[in-house]
């Protein structure tokens, strides 16, 4: 990328802890700077225009962000529950977009917004970072290159600590979140659907609250988001997929451990949880592994990735990368990687497996 010239100018709306580690990442590329920031917590969004340095600007409200001008592409960093209001103002601007996972709390919001990108031109890229962590980046390629021939099956494992606090602790009621298995998993549905490159028919949850925040108490109540669940997923060319999520398991060496298996091999990604919470502090190495049905070896690599990078946020380098993506597509114009449609499909996937796990049902979409 060339460095000499001008930078793409963000403005970031909300300033949490996933906006402040946008900033942290948009810092160590030549191509961003972050502009301003809005939020209506003035300590967030003081602590995130220090963050930001040089001339960020900080605005309470988003509409007075956009108001102020001077920017060329917008990110939308807020709690779930604010993004259709948000989206709903932002999309009537001119500026590419990219919005943080999940898209919406519920399908109907999504609609709505896909509707509304109907109006305008510049893209709206949905920000599944999870996609752009390198080990996983490097089995969605083996996948496609036809290393395990004909895929058949999908496993993720996702074992890792509880949610942390938010302001107002927001993220513990499923009318804000959307729930556990639409604000977490969505991640993980949407990777499941890439590498199927199908589309879910029915989705099947087994889910409770056993062990996280039972003791808690907030101005919306006592919390209601799942804290762990197996959810099972069907596509329509026969692909399986399998979700195994527990939500108090930190001291887990691997965070995620995702296996694609088809007719000739598997393909498996671990990836390591953030250094923060490891029990020595330090960042972990994460590893590929390829092994052919045919052969009683397995091929077993380390994917290094820069400390730096690493140390910039909580999701393995993948924000990093994604920035990188992003800033060529609003520089040099394309197509989103991650399109509102597969934004929409991973909330839809979400909710239905909400559904099944309250219901004990399958849920056909």
């Amino acid at each position: 990328m060339n460095s000499e010239r001008p930078p793409v100018r963000y403005g970031i709306i909300g300033s949490g802890m996933m906006g402040q580690e946008h900033i942290r990442n948009i810092a160590l590329l030549a191509g961003g700077v972050v502009a301003a920031v809005a939020d209506p917590d003035e300590a967030m969004r003081e602590s995130a225009k220090a963050l930001a340095g040089g001339q960020c600007s900080a605005f309470p409200t988003h509409q007075a962000l956009l108001n102020a001008g001077g920017i060329d592409a917008l990110l939308v960093a807020s709690p779930n529950h604010t993004h259709i209001a948000i989206l709903r103002d932002v999309m009537a601007s001119d500026l590419p977009i990219l919005a943080e996972k999940p898209l919406a709390t519920t399908v109907d919001d999504c609609r709505e917004i896909l509707a509304l990108q109907q109006k305008r031109k510049a893209p709206v890229w949905v920000a599944m970072e999870y996609r752009f962590m390198p080990p996983v980046a490097r089995l969605i390629d083996e996948i496609r290159s036809g290393t395990a021939g004909s895929l058949r099956m999908i496993s993720i494992r996702e074992h890792r600590y509880p949610f942390l606090d938010k302001i107002g602790g927001w993220n513990r009621h499923n009318i804000n979140t959307g729930g556990t298995l639409v604000e977490k998993c969505c991640h993980h549905f949407d990777l499941m659907r890439l590498l199927a490159g199908s589309r879910p028919v029915r989705v099947y949850a087994s889910g409770g609250i056993n062990v996280n925040h039972l003791a808690e108490n907030h101005k919306d109540g006592a919390p209601d988001i799942i804290d762990n669940a197996y959810t099972i997923v069907d596509f329509a060319n026969g692909v399986r997929a399998m979700l195994d999520l527990c939500m108090f398991a930190e001291a887990a060496y691997w965070q995620e451990i995702l296996t694609a298996t088809g007719d000739k091999g598997r393909v498996e990604a671990f990836v390591p949880g953030p250094a923060r919470f490891s029990k020595d502090g330090h960042e972990r190495a994460a590893e590929i592994a390829i092994a052919s049905r045919h052969s009683k070896s397995e091929q077993r690599q380390v994917i290094d990735v820069d400390a730096t990078v690493l140390g910039a946020g909580d999701h393995h380098g993948s924000t990093y990368f994604q920035h990188q993506k992003f800033i060529a597509m609003v520089r040099d114009g394309g197509a989103p990687e991650v399109s509102l449609e597969d934004g929409m499909w991973a909330v839809m996937v979400g909710a239905a497996a909400e559904q099944s796990a309250k219901t004990g049902q399958p849920v056909a979409l």
